[in-house]
């Protein structure tokens, strides 16, 4: 069958994927391949002092992701994208929506950026005996009623941005196991809320004006591979307010962009693991046993299958990157030399390769926010040399990508050195990745293992979501999802592998010291 005769019948799946900077819908065919993407740019905002996105942003990002999407598949193929066999929504994890019982909002969004939720943060992981980060749903929730604020006695529901958006075209308040474990804690046996943290967090809110049940205002969990929920004709005219795609479309359990990210690097299974580099980063390494203690600096999450997940999570990798290529773009075109922004990056990735393995002693410090893995709960970008540094452009440029992995290598040491996680296989993806060489290479010598990239890597979590929409329509229900990725998915896919450099590893070595030592001087860079 051609692929237009695919696209006619619907023998296609639909993933969208709200990144932080990007919204990217995929379509794929029945060989799970990419066909088609569609795109929308954005921004968050920073409104009183709360990184947001208004959902009226969210709303009409949807829709002109799914319109390019439909226009991209009618100018490649000649056919009209009117319906397909399933569909997925993933998101940034994390964040603060809640609604009251008529579905109205009750507070702009807090995204995972915020760190305002340090004093919640740290009594629910004492009162649990497990880390709760700062940017989990939870931490937020419990901030807010030690804080007292106004809203929290009307809050009948709470959930993610792809737990909303799902919500949005489905009706369902349903949510997948991994974006659940970004909420609150999750026991992976039974694939649920953890009972007994539940039970102790309505303890914990006894006399307070929150008076609701915990797990009554959270999203139902749905298993990996079920069907979540079906298009509604509502939902259908908000995703495509011509009309042209139909409803009754089956979705499969939203999740989370570390889920998807998962998926689309076939890193699902123990001693696998991906990391993910953009606007901020993280790592995601499959656990074959619990940690033997609580690190503050190490989530415990999922798999999309419910297996624990320990995750470095950083607020800051690409922002300071991009802001200073956006800088030379302005100089050379001042100089009368304007260059594209693609072949800025390539450029500056090439001088980069040729820095010195230590950076010749200049340090940057990419703290647009703040940064829970090393302390801090804000940030402004910075950079130090010592006076006989080697200041050449190519060290800097360096140092500008050491800069985007340095605080992940820190989360991650603890989990190689501390508590001895040995690590297979690690997949990168990202846009730190678009220009390969020299991040994949930093990054390798910065975990000490090989790092591959995989001819799919740029199609990203959209894809990812996609493939776990196909898995919710594959014949077999009783095939796993991680025999789906190798059978159908991964199986014959290349992909170039760089082990790490004795020299980098060394330089990076050198690097962290200076890096480490310096973190008082950003600390007090961002009280000013």
């Amino acid at each position: 069958m051609s692929v237009n005769d695919v696209i006619k019948e619907g023998k296609t799946f639909i993933g969208i994927e709200f990144g932080s900077t990007r919204i990217k819908a995929v379509l794929i065919g029945e060989d799970n391949e990419p066909l088609v993407a569609g795109v929308h740019d954005w921004q968050n905002t920073l409104l009183d002092g709360v990184w947001t996105y208004p959902l009226e942003e969210v709303r009409a990002g949807l829709q002109d992701c799914f319109a390019d999407l439909m226009k991209n598949v009618e100018s490649k193929y000649g056919v009209k994208l009117t319906k397909a066999s399933g569909m997925g929504i993933s998101a940034m994890m994390h964040g603060y929506l809640v609604f009251d019982k008529n579905g109205e909002q009750l507070v702009p969004f807090r995204t995972w950026r915020n760190t305002m939720t340090e004093e919640a943060a740290a009594k629910l992981t004492k009162e649990f005996s497990f880390n709760v980060p700062q940017r989990w749903s939870i931490a937020h929730l419990y901030q807010a009623i030690l804080k007292d604020e106004e809203h929290i006695d009307r809050i009948a529901f709470m959930t993610t941005l792809a737990g909303y958006v799902h919500t949005l075209l489905t009706g369902e308040k349903v949510i997948g196991i991994g974006d659940a474990s970004g909420i609150f804690p999750i026991d992976s046996v039974d694939g649920c809320y953890n009972e007994k943290m539940t039970i102790r967090f309505d303890e914990l809110t006894q006399g307070t004006r929150f008076s609701a049940k915990l797990i009554d205002i959270l999203p139902k969990i749905v298993s990996v591979g079920e069907c979540a929920g079906t298009l509604t004709e509502e939902g259908a005219k908000i995703l495509d307010p011509t009309g042209a795609f139909g409803a009754g479309v089956p979705l499969c359990p939203p999740e989370g962009d570390a889920q998807t990210g998962m998926a689309a690097t076939n890193s699902i299974a123990p001693k696998t693991g991906n990391v993910s580099a953009g606007t901020s980063i993280f790592s995601m390494i499959v656990l074959e046993k619990a940690l033997s203690a609580v690190h503050r600096e190490i989530d415990i999450v999922t798999t999309p299958c419910g297996d624990p997940v320990a995750m470095v999570h950083c607020n800051n990798c690409t922002t300071d990157l991009d802001a200073w290529v956006k800088m030379f773009g302005g100089l050379l075109t001042a100089a009368g030399a304007e260059t594209p922004k693609g072949k800025l990056y390539d450029l500056i990735y090439s001088l980069a390769e040729k820095g010195a393995p230590d950076c010749g002693g200049i340090v940057l410090y990419n703290y647009y926010a703040g940064e829970p893995v090393t302390g801090l709960d804000a940030g402004k970008p910075l950079m130090f040399r010592s006076p006989d540094s080697k200041f050449t452009i190519e060290n800097l440029a360096r140092s500008l990508v050491y800069s985007c992995v340095a605080t992940l290598k820190i989360g991650m040491d603890i989990l190689t050195y501390e508590e001895k996680v040995s690590l297979e296989r690690i997949y990168a993806h990202g846009g730190l990745f678009k220009t390969p060489v020299p991040s994949q290479n930093i990054l390798a010598a910065s975990l000490g293992a090989d790092i591959t990239l995989m001819e799919s890597a740029g199609e990203g979590g959209a894809w990812g979501i996609a493939l776990l929409a196909a898995f919710m329509g594959r014949e077999d229900k009783s095939q796993s999802l991680s025999s789906f990725l190798n059978d159908k998915v991964f199986k014959g896919m290349n992909g170039k592998t760089v082990a790490p450099d004795p020299a980098d590893i060394e330089g990076v070595r050198a690097y962290m010291e200076i890096y480490k030592a310096g973190l008082a001087a950003e600390r007090a860079a961002s009280l000013v």
